[in-house]
C-alpha cells in the first residue's frame, strides 16, 4: 500500500481570473446604474441586495476555480476540477494509447459542447464533449501540455498536470503487474 501522490496542475493564464470577474462587475454596475436612473420612487431593496448578491457568487466562483488537484491514490486517479470529481481505477485507462499532446495542433481533442462543465478562456472543468464528439472530462489549464487518457468504455479524460510526461510514467509503471515470487 501507497501513499496518496499529488502531481500539481498547470497554473491557468493569469487572464482567466478576469474572465470570471469583469462579467461580475459589468453586472453590478448595471444594477447600480439601473437603480439610480431618474425615477420619483426609491430603488426597492431588492435591487440593493442584487450587488452583495452577485459578488458573493464571484467570490464562490472564485473558489471554485481555485479547485484544482489530481492524486494518484493506489490503482486510483482522482481528479478534482471546480465542482466536478472524477475517480477512474486503473484498469479503466488505455494507458497503451494514453499520450500528451497539444490541442493546438490535435483540434479535434478540443472541448467544445459543455454538457456539465465550467468553462473560462484557458480553463475548461467537468464534462464536454470534443470536437470530434468524444465524451471527456477535463481539467484543462494548458493546452500546449495536455494528457489524454483514453478510457475502455471509449470515454476520454483531457488533463494538465504540471509535468505530464510524470504522471503518464507512473500511471504506467503502476500499470505493469508486480513479479510474483
Amino acid at each position: 500500500m501507497q501513499h496518496p501522490q499529488e502531481f500539481p496542475v498547470a497554473p491557468p493564464p493569469p487572464h482567466t481570473s478576469w474572465w470570471l470577474w469583469l462579467p461580475m462587475l459589468l453586472a453590478a454596475g448595471a444594477v447600480i446604474v439601473a437603480m439610480t436612473m431618474e425615477s420619483r420612487t426609491p430603488p426597492p431593496l431588492a435591487g440593493w441586495l442584487a450587488i452583495p448578491f452577485v459578488g458573493l457568487v464571484g467570490i464562490v466562483l472564485t473558489f471554485a476555480l481555485r479547485r484544482r488537484r489530481i492524486v494518484l491514490d493506489n490503482r486510483e486517479l482522482q481528479v478534482s476540477a471546480t465542482f466536478y470529481t472524477k475517480t477512474l481505477v486503473l484498469e479503466a485507462i488505455d494507458l497503451d494509447k494514453a499520450r500528451v499532446v497539444s490541442l493546438e495542433e490535435h483540434t479535434e481533442l478540443k472541448p467544445g459542447l459543455k454538457t456539465n462543465g465550467f468553462g473560462l478562456p484557458g480553463f475548461q472543468a467537468g464534462h464536454f464533449r470534443l470536437r470530434n464528439l468524444t465524451k471527456a472530462f477535463c481539467l484543462i489549464t494548458d493546452r500546449s501540455r495536455v494528457l489524454a487518457l483514453p478510457l475502455r468504455d471509449g470515454g476520454l479524460v483531457l488533463l494538465s498536470p504540471a509535468r505530464p510526461a510524470d504522471l503518464l510514467a507512473r500511471l504506467r509503471e503502476l500499470a505493469v503487474p508486480a513479479p510474483r515470487r
